[in-house]
């Protein structure tokens, strides 16, 4: 069953606000926190800081955009503090990396396994975090069978998200009534 999280909510690009943006970022400092506790890590105050400020962008957050918004707070505001904590978040599987963009963005599984895939929009760049893992368990055989051993992967599709995909029908159909 593929499970769909969305990680933008920007009031200014047009999109549903039928979340609660707080319970969001409650819930992965919650499991934050329980997570290190069971794997015997620190949430430091920088960790926890940087990964709340992952979750309140709510859309990946790149390195340097976070050592800023860091660094505005009085925290070291020096990359390797920052890169230190971006490896720490992702090891312990609460933030995830989308390469494409060179950014960051909160984990909506952190309490469990699994492989990220994501799908980005090109207009908005809203970033959706899809977990199915059938397309893993694919992947791994079909390296397997090619004699090849899969360490790491990653799937970024992109195109149109539905409220942008709307938005572009409606302005064409604008157009051509016009």
């Amino acid at each position: 069953m593929t499970k769909l999280h969305s990680h933008q909510h920007d009031h200014d690009a047009g999109h549903a606000h039928d979340h609660n943006h707080n319970h969001c970022i409650d819930t992965a400092l919650a499991t934050a926190e329980t997570l290190c506790i069971e794997q015997g890590q620190r949430l430091t105050k920088v960790r926890r800081r940087a990964l709340e400020l992952i979750w309140e962008s709510h859309r990946p957050l790149g390195a340097y955009q976070l050592l800023a918004k860091l660094a505005e707070e009085g925290f070291n505001s020096a990359p390797p503090t920052v890169y230190r904590a971006l490896d720490f978040l992702l090891a312990a599987g609460l933030i995830h990396k989308v390469e494409s963009m060179n950014a960051y963005l909160g984990c909506a599984h952190a309490d469990r396994a699994h492989k990220g895939y994501f799908l980005i929009c090109d207009e908005c760049h809203n970033v959706m975090e899809f977990d199915y893992q059938d397309i893993h368990a694919a992947l791994i055989a079909k390296a397997a069978k090619q004699g090849f051993e899969l360490r790491a992967e990653t799937i970024e599709l992109t195109g149109l998200c539905a409220d942008c995909k709307a938005k572009a029908t409606d302005a064409a159909a604008v157009g051509t009534s016009a």
